[in-house]
């Protein structure tokens, strides 16, 4: 019953902390591609939305957009898109095209890291836009397929989206069709200003990593005002709280159970999300408070995979319905109508 799974991706490997704080070395990091990973679960799922990570900072706009299009359409309208940045120079060094200062990103008081920030989150934007103005490049029904004729296309409802901006210049159009969708929801994890204003601007979902309902409170207010200020504040943008779980049928057992996980691994546990242990119940109360800060739904990151996936499927959902908060069906085919979006219309077409 759950709304959409994020895959997480990354072009770090097991040092991807950098020389100065290389990862420990007897454990594997190894990724695969978060795209192909929802591609390939796509046909083996009906419901649920899949929101492959791409860091975009080093890839092609114009690649994404055909391959979370095409997502959409193996999905049957399913498909969306997580945007990250990256600014770590041994990942930049992967590619050779761009090089960045070896910095603390953690240091955001110093003015390197607010300028490279910025920057990479400046990008992000322009790279969203001309995503999305791809998807739109084909209006709907721009497909003829007929036969008779020769013609597959009508080539009137091919557009160029002639981008230019600090960062890209794309003329296309999209070789892709329109997906289904229109356009698949757009999301960002937001941890500071930068990203804020890039969510608020730009995104249909933001994830925000609040410690309590009044810091959940403060990011959606801050959010919702960068969406006054880019001309969006009639639009429907979701607000999403992280949150790192370990369930269990007791509080103590959640808490044992962490605790011989992190003894296993050496070292405590640490995340950019605030860290729950408890019950189900438990962390429906957590979720109901954070709830009236404004936040619109949550993103949980299961603590082990193995185990708190079943139990926030099997044991906070069941509890959430119980409470009328959740719902217990799922009311549209497409991850837009269960986010409550509308079908946008390609801004190309003509009235």
């Amino acid at each position: 019953m759950l709304d959409f799974v994020t895959i997480e991706d990354s072009l770090g490997g097991p040092a991807s902390r950098g020389p100065e704080r290389p990862g420990p070395a007897d454990q594997v990091r190894g990724r695969l591609d978060a795209v192909l990973i929802a591609a390939r679960a796509a046909p083996l799922t009906t419901h649920i939305g899949l929101v492959p990570t791409a860091v975009v900072t080093h890839t092609e706009p114009f690649h994404i957009s055909k391959a979370i299009a095409t997502l959409d359409f193996v999905s049957t309208g399913r498909a969306g898109l997580r945007v990250q940045v990256s600014g770590r120079p041994q990942e930049a060094a992967h590619f050779g095209r761009r090089a960045f200062p070896h910095v603390r990103l953690e240091d955001r008081a110093d003015p390197v890291v607010q300028e490279l920030v910025a920057g990479l989150f400046a990008e992000a934007a322009d790279y969203i836009e001309v995503v999305r103005r791809l998807w739109d490049s084909w209006e709907d029904g721009a497909e003829i397929r007929d036969v008779a004729t020769g013609r597959f296309v009508d080539r009137a409802k091919l557009h160029y989206i002639d981008f230019a901006g600090d960062y890209f210049a794309v003329k296309g159009p999209s070789i892709t069709p329109r997906p289904p969708q229109g356009q698949p929801i757009v999301s960002a994890l937001a941890h500071h200003a930068a990203a804020y204003q890039m969510v608020a601007r730009s995104a249909d979902v933001g994830y925000v990593t609040p410690r309590d309902a009044g810091d959940a409170r403060s990011a959606v207010a801050e959010i919702r005002a960068g969406q006054r200020a880019a001309g969006r504040a009639a639009e429907t943008v979701h607000i999403f709280g992280d949150l790192v779980v370990f369930l269990a049928g007791t509080a103590a057992a959640a808490a044992d159970r962490k605790a011989r996980l992190d003894e296993l691994a050496g070292r405590e546990l640490t995340s950019d999300a605030a860290v729950f242990t408890g019950t189900p119940a438990q962390l429906a109360d957590l979720l109901q408070d954070w709830q009236a800060g404004g936040l619109s739904g949550f993103r949980l990151r299961p603590g082990a995979i193995s185990h708190d996936l079943d139990a926030i499927t099997a044991g906070l959902v069941p509890e959430l319905q119980r409470r009328g908060a959740f719902r217990k069906a799922y009311e549209s085919g497409t991850l837009r109508g269960l986010l409550g979006l509308a079908r946008p219309a390609s801004r190309y077409a003509t009235a």
